[in-house]
């Protein structure tokens, strides 16, 4: 199975060019070292329906298994990702963003700050990242392993297809 995935930064200044995308980048890098072809990388302004969009055609029209946003995770009035997300998404999965924030506690206590949500929308699988490069790598490496197995497990005709 071909492993697709999207990167999907969120950012005002990064959509308007008056910042650096560093965490779409360093995202991309990461998921090809760990066998995953991304297949598409936006980045949209903290917009909820900006973000929906986003997240639609990746599911809906690209079919990317893994959907990874950064950015707009945080406690700012601009920070939508996980509400955008939620209007999307059509089963959650509490315990890749648990598991995110409880590595992610061993680093800094402000990890419980994070507000991250992960869900599956059709076959594809949404997860909201911080929006710092270091955090969002942390945070995807802690669970990048068992996202390959959920991915499969979500494109399988059903749960015999993928025990192991």
């Amino acid at each position: 199975m071909e492993y697709t995935a999207a990167v999907i930064t969120i950012s005002d200044k990064g959509a308007r060019g008056e910042r650096e995308d560093t965490s779409g980048p360093a995202l991309v890098d990461f998921l090809k070292e760990k066998g995953w072809n991304p297949i598409y990388r936006a980045i949209v302004a903290d917009e909820k329906e900006d973000i929906k969009k986003e997240l639609i055609k990746c599911a809906d029209e690209l079919k990317a298994g893994l959907i990874l946003t950064t950015g707009g995770t945080g406690f700012t009035k601009r920070d939508v990702t996980p509400e955008a997300s939620l209007e999307v998404i059509e089963r959650l999965t509490p315990g890749i963003p648990e598991a995110m924030r409880a590595k992610s506690m061993e680093i800094t206590d402000k990890a419980c700050l994070s507000r991250s949500v992960a869900g599956i929308r059709d076959e594809s699988l949404i997860v909201n990242l911080p929006g710092s490069k270091k955090a969002a790598l942390e945070n995807i490496e802690a669970v990048i392993n068992p996202i390959k197995h959920g991915v499969d497990m979500i494109r399988s005709e059903g749960s015999n297809d993928c025990a192991g």
